[in-house]
């Protein structure tokens, strides 16, 4: 049976603090990320980008403060948070044995999907993996490891997408194929946050730019029109 699935257009963040032993993660952060908009996490390293998007991923809890999605909160809605999360991690985090074909339906069956094949053949075509379908995932290239990682992340129609430093390792038409996919997920309605150092490429996808500096916000700026 399906797990359920939480209904929100909002993930809030407030007076969030992350601590691991002496070092302080996070310290006070807040933030509003709402659906159909981009934002961006940028900043040092130790700035604190990344444990804020694995709270939000539900895959850190935060040590104070606190974090909605809409009207849903960890733990006791971890279930039906985590049915409308979509994250694509900094490495593509695929078995390298399995195909394309065979890495989306193990996510469908671990996401119960109905309509598992027709799904999987859509979300292969979108990614420009078809004809690759059937060839195992360490013959890929690091672009097509990507994008069987953002096919894997959409496969279950997820209303909050996070990336992490996604265009790592992308040649410049790779990074042009990321950003048609981050521009389908906006113009779907979903929540997208991601994490990067790139600043060009920050500056071309993003609604929102949220710089932290060590675990605090620094500055927030929207842009233009």
């Amino acid at each position: 049976m399906a797990p359920p699935r939480a209904s929100f257009e909002t993930v809030t963040v407030e007076r969030v603090t992350r601590v691991y032993g002496v070092t302080r993660a996070l310290a006070g952060v807040s933030a509003t990320f709402r659906a159909g908009e981009v934002a961006s996490l940028e900043g040092g390293n130790g700035a604190g980008k990344s444990t804020l998007l694995a709270i939000l991923a539900t895959l850190s809890r935060p040590t104070a403060g606190e974090v909605r999605w809409g009207e849903y909160q960890m733990p006791d809605d971890r279930e039906a948070i985590r049915a409308t999360v979509g994250l694509v991690a900094h490495e593509a985090m695929v078995y390298p044995d399995l195909t394309p074909r065979e890495s989306l339906a193990l996510m469908a069956a671990l996401h119960d999907l109905d309509d598992r094949g027709a799904r999987i053949e859509a979300s292969l075509a979108r990614a420009g993996l078809t004809a690759l379908g059937d060839r195992p995932a360490r013959t890929f290239s690091r672009g097509q490891l990507q994008r069987l990682a953002v096919a894997r992340a959409e496969l279950h129609d997820p209303t909050l997408v996070l990336f992490d430093e996604p265009t790592t390792g992308l040649d410049a038409r790779a990074v042009a194929r990321l950003e048609e996919d981050i521009a389908r997920a906006r113009s779907r309605g979903r929540i997208v946050v991601l994490v990067t150092h790139d600043d060009a490429f920050a500056g071309r996808v993003a609604d929102v730019r949220i710089t932290l500096d060590r675990g605090r916000v620094a500055s927030v700026r929207r842009a233009a029109g």
